[in-house]
């Protein structure tokens, strides 16, 4: 089959992929997204379980590019639920005519590396290849998700849904019998919408999670208006910060939780979760790494789990006895209430795990239960997943699977050495899922762009890190997060969700403000830890 000439192949069409065409296309490239799914969205198009929403506020957590975009476009609430996230996305599509250079339900299978022309060629699975100058994987962290691999999973005859492959049509749970399988981010989420209607609910709980009550409200134009105002200052602070956030990213008592009397402890931290005005990793300089001070505020927050809610027994169960910045905690919006109801059961299948999904139910070591429909919501293959499941190959024949079978080995979360001309958007060693996801596509996008646009127009052909610099940048990383709980905690951040991936701390997490400057830096001294080839020669 004849290839199609392209300048840039871009992989996935949500916030990452749409930027980055508008940013190319911009210079007078011709390019081509390729996205799996059938409209724009990306994860926001696959997850739309009900109670999906981002816990990062609506007014941050969209592009900053375009002051007429951020102002013309009304949230509705300060964590705005995906039917109006995926609205905003499919409006930027348009606002920017994007859509015409999008080929939708086309998976990418194979990327293969051409050393003779400094060519990328790219393969789908519905056998249309492209040959390339530069291909841009803007996949996501969250776009894989995670499948258990229970025995008799398909044997089950009732109705059985992911979480990260929800059904386009509409999935009611009037009058039925429904389990929810994991209790992440996702299953925080969906478990109070099935509880509304489910005749029960049984959540199936193989271990607790932190879950800080979430404060959300309509948005009215008063405020907007006040937002609208205030947006180069709040962008200022979201771009140059840690998190990615300039409305909640405020500074924290620069002390030690243990400085302070218990009371003033506690009354400091409710505040902050009764404002949502910061996060309890910030408010204290020692609650990430020291032992007692995390003590202190599982403490705080096994008080309040037991406030809300009213059964002991389950009040217990529903307390982590794992540090509190090992993993990644949830923002809840009645999740805890949620157990108050006479309709849901909470069960232990820690103590009592499945053994196998029956065709009425699940079966345990010591009950068996009959439902019509079983929700997983188990997660992802967090930040590699998606670029892991396309065969990547270099240069010498090396595949980037092969490459990354100890832990994902890329400089800056942008390229790996060995394969030229290829950028990953938010990859592995990047600060990512650590920040504001929007705001690190921005930064990412726009280095990515201007890098582009040098390698243009000083006919280079050929650009990747060089290894020790790329290896010198993996260690870099793992020193940061060393001292840190999130370095041992049995998370996604590490791919320990994953069995047999391998335990690699993924994220950058010197925060986002940092990281751009180590970025721009790079690209000021002229991108000096880059191997740039114009003909058959590394200058």
């Amino acid at each position: 089959m004849k290839k199609i000439k392209v300048d840039a192949l871009v992989v996935g069409a949500g916030f990452a992929g749409l930027y980055m065409l508008l940013r190319l296309r911009d210079k007078g490239l011709t390019i081509q997204v390729l996205e799996a799914g059938g409209d724009v969205g990306g994860t926001w198009y696959w997850n739309r379980y009900p109670g999906a929403r981002c816990d990062v506020a609506s007014v941050e957590y969209c592009y900053s590019f375009s002051k007429e975009l951020q102002e013309e476009f009304k949230w509705p609430e300060r964590y705005s639920a995906q039917p109006d996230i995926l609205k905003y996305i499919e409006h930027t599509t348009e606002k920017f005519e994007l859509r015409k250079n999008i080929l939708f339900n086309t998976k990418v299978t194979d990327a293969i590396y051409q050393e003779d022309t400094q060519l990328w060629h790219v393969k789908t699975n519905t056998g249309q290849c492209y040959e390339t100058r530069y291909f841009i994987m803007a996949t996501g962290c969250l776009s894989v998700p995670k499948m258990p691999k229970f025995k008799g999973i398909d044997s089950f005859e009732g109705e059985f849904y992911h979480t990260g492959k929800w059904p386009h049509h509409k999935v009611t749970f009037d009058g039925k019998q429904v389990a929810v399988i994991g209790i992440g981010s996702s299953g925080v989420q969906v478990i109070p919408e099935i509880a509304k209607t489910a005749k029960h609910l049984t959540v199936l709980q193989r271990g607790p999670t932190y879950c800080i009550p979430g404060k959300n409200y309509p948005l009215d134009d008063t405020y907007l208006q006040d937002i609208y105002r205030r947006y180069d200052d709040i962008r200022h602070k979201a771009k140059t910060g840690s998190r990615g956030v300039g409305l909640t990213d405020v500074k924290g008592t620069g002390k030690s939780i243990k400085e302070f009397s218990r009371e003033e402890a506690f009354k400091m931290m409710a505040e902050i979760i009764e404002h949502g005005k910061g996060t309890l990793g910030s408010l204290f300089t020692d609650v990430k790494s020291d032992p007692e001070a995390d003590q202190i505020v599982r403490e705080f927050l096994y008080e309040m789990i037991d406030r809300i809610v009213e059964d002991s027994q389950t009040a217990n169960l529903l307390k982590p006895d794992y540090p509190l910045l090992s993993k990644r905690y949830s923002l809840g919006f009645e999740y805890l209430e949620t157990y108050n109801r006479d309709n849901v059961t909470l069960a232990d299948v820690l103590t009592d795990p499945i053994k196998e999904i029956t065709p009425k139910g699940v079966k345990t070591e010591h009950k068996e239960y009959t439902f019509d429909m079983i929700v997983c919501a188990t997660g992802f293959d967090g930040m590699t997943g998606a670029i892991s499941r396309v065969h990547i190959v270099g240069k010498n024949s090396e595949r980037l699977k092969d490459k990354w079978a100890s832990g994902p080995r890329a400089y800056l979360g942008l390229m790996s050495h060995g394969y030229p001309n290829m950028f990953t958007i938010t990859g592995p060693g990047s600060p990512s899922i650590l920040a504001n996801a929007v705001m690190s596509i921005e930064q990412h996008v726009e280095w990515i762009d201007n890098c582009i646009e040098y390698l243009d127009r000083n006919e280079i052909k050929a650009f990747e890190p060089k290894l020790d610099e790329e290896d010198k940048w993996v260690q870099h990383v793992t020193d940061i997060v060393k001292p840190f709980f999130i370095s041992k905690g049995n998370s996604w951040y590490l791919g320990a969700n994953i069995p047999g991936k391998p335990r690699v701390f993924m994220p950058y997490p010197g925060g986002l403000g940092t990281y751009t400057e180590i970025c721009n830096e790079i690209a000021k001294n002229g991108y000096q830890t880059f191997l740039q080839k114009r003909s058959y020669v590394y200058e």
